[in-house]
């Protein structure tokens, strides 16, 4: 599965044929509270929070393997215009990802 950020499959020596609707993707990741101490340190001190980055890096994945599955069920070849949205929920201590994309089938 094809899955670009950009609007068209420029340079790639295909054209969009037909277009299948929208495709989302969402993931809620929990942080718990060896993780907030643990960040809480690093933004005193400076530094990466290596705890953090995995977690947000696992609910990406998991938002992508969303999107291709959810694409392949309409049928395409390829997922255009992807954009990734995050934000926290609750008391700062969640994580939502999402994402959405447009379904095509390619020449």
């Amino acid at each position: 599965m094809l899955i670009l950020t950009t609007p068209l499959p420029a340079g790639l020596g295909r054209d969009v044929t037909e277009v299948l609707g929208p495709v989302i993707g969402e993931a809620v990741v929990g942080m718990h509270i060896g993780k907030d101490i643990t960040a809480g340190i690093r933004d005193i001190f400076g530094g990466r929070s290596a705890s953090y980055e995995k977690e947000l890096k696992g609910a990406y994945e998991d938002v992508l393997a969303e999107i291709e599955k959810r694409a392949e069920a309409l049928g395409a070849d390829a997922v255009i215009g992807l954009d990734f949205s995050l934000t926290t929920l609750g008391t700062g201590s969640m994580l939502a990802v999402a994402a959405c994309g447009t379904a095509v089938k390619l020449s």
